[in-house]
């Protein structure tokens, strides 16, 4: 339809992109394997199109010049019009079709594109993946199995499904050779996963760096006025660039997890998104944590205990996971969401509430983040104005006690998830 209404000019890809799959960031291939079905169903080819022509490195245009556009009451002439068949042209006749296309796809699907790169190959693999599932899955899985490179062909199948409309299920797991076919396809995701975390985790440390950088200047203002004129007026820039840095860190860390779990897992996404997320931000807060424990002891001789570090870390991650999955469901499976407004704004408010939640449990746990580690340094030094006594008298503590770490920890639990989110769903640029 979009290429139709725009049938005057080529449209570019990334247009195409942005209408069809407004919600959710797709590979490239998407948009690949959807003009093949296209072609498929009209009979077209690349090499000599009547209806979708490709225009090298910029799009496709709908170069079939019989279009007939009638308002809503041409139902009968469109009747009329749907039961004649379509014009062929005489001089590029559509090739006949083998007695057994099914035959035909398989050597493709098992051979690939023999002489050719390995990126054509692949390409083959997957265009006859498609077809198949167009003539049949049951049918075509049945064929598949037990001939010589099946288990790969068999990953190709499952593969192909997620993009392609009405494919069928395709079981791996009790076949012949699934060990061999499960290897294959975890290849298959990781490489298109590589492609995409590299797309997404960058935007996801952008989007902590920025929450990071609000909440430390909105801190450092807080700790300022309730300093009096001892604090220096560099307090909020201070650790706001603090700020900055450790969100940056820590996003880009639980950031990397959720959108390789995103990329690569399809049928349990939410469950792969709680367990990527925790194991990334156990790793970066362990990480984190030795290298400014390591700062701190080299240099200063202190040390900094009962930080969160690897604990904290999981649990964090944990929360982020659980609150992205639940804001940008996916049930179709395939792609990585890109909400756009309200259901953007829902997202952050969903996965900064968790996190926040999961910053309450970490402090009252008894370990650290950011803001109680800097409490701990300010107990440290004689003279350093990051103390939390200004937010303990406005929970009515004398001192820094269980009120103001459960409050500290759920504000900065509530700008990492939020700022996280914001990040990792903004639809990145091709």
């Amino acid at each position: 339809m979009l290429l139709i209404a725009e049938r005057q000019r080529a449209v570019k890809r990334e247009e195409i992109l942005d209408a069809v799959w407004r919600d959710v960031v797709v590979s490239d291939g998407a948009l690949s394997q959807a003009v093949r079905t296209l072609r498929r169903a009209l009979g077209d080819t690349a090499r000599e199109p009547r209806f979708i022509r490709t225009v090298a490195r910029h799009g496709y245009r709908f170069v079939h010049g019989d279009v007939i556009e009638e308002t809503d009451g041409g139902g009968d002439a469109r009747a009329a019009a749907a039961a004649e068949p379509i014009a062929m042209d005489p001089l590029h006749p559509t090739p006949p079709a083998e007695s057994d296309p099914f035959e035909a796809h398989l050597r493709r699907l098992l051979e690939g594109a023999p002489g050719e790169s390995a990126d054509a190959a692949d390409e083959a693999r997957l265009e006859a993946a498609e077809a198949l599932h167009l003539l049949g899955t049951d049918e075509a899985l049945r064929r598949l199995d037990r001939r010589p490179g099946h288990e790969r062909g068999l990953a190709w199948m499952r593969e192909a499904r997620w993009d392609l409309p009405g494919a069928a299920h395709v079981p791996i797991i009790g076949r012949p050779g699934w060990p061999k076919s499960v290897r294959h396809l975890l290849a298959l995701r990781l490489r298109g996963a590589a492609r995409l975390v590299r797309a997404r985790w960058g935007s996801a440390a952008a989007g902590g760096a920025v929450a990071g950088g609000v909440a430390g200047f909105l801190g450092g203002a807080l700790l300022k006025s309730g300093s009096g004129t001892a604090a220096p007026p560099s307090l909020p820039l201070t650790l706001a660039i603090l700020g900055i840095f450790f969100g940056a860190l820590g996003a880009a860390g639980v950031g990397a997890g959720l959108a390789f779990a995103e990329a690569v897992a399809r049928s349990r996404r939410g469950l792969a998104l709680v367990l990527c997320g925790a194991l990334a931000g156990g790793i970066t807060g362990a990480l984190v944590h030795l290298a400014v424990r390591g700062f701190l002891v080299v240099m200063f001789g202190q040390d900094l205990p009962h930080v969160g570090g690897l604990r904290g870390g999981l649990i964090l991650g944990a929360a982020a996971g659980m609150g992205y999955a639940l804001s940008t469901p996916r049930p179709h499976g395939g792609g990585m969401a890109t909400p756009h407004g309200g259901a953007r704004i829902g997202a952050a408010l969903l996965t900064g509430l968790f996190c926040a939640v999961a910053g309450v449990v970490i402090c009252r746990l008894g370990w650290n983040l950011a803001g109680t580690s800097l409490n701990l340094l300010a107990h440290t030094w004689t003279g350093s104005h990051v103390g939390l006594e200004p937010m303990a008298r406005m929970v009515g503590e004398a001192d820094p006690g269980p009120w103001t770490r459960t409050l500290s920890g759920g504000i900065e639990g509530m700008f990492f998830g939020a700022g996280l989110a914001a990040g990792l769903t903004r639809r990145p640029s091709r």
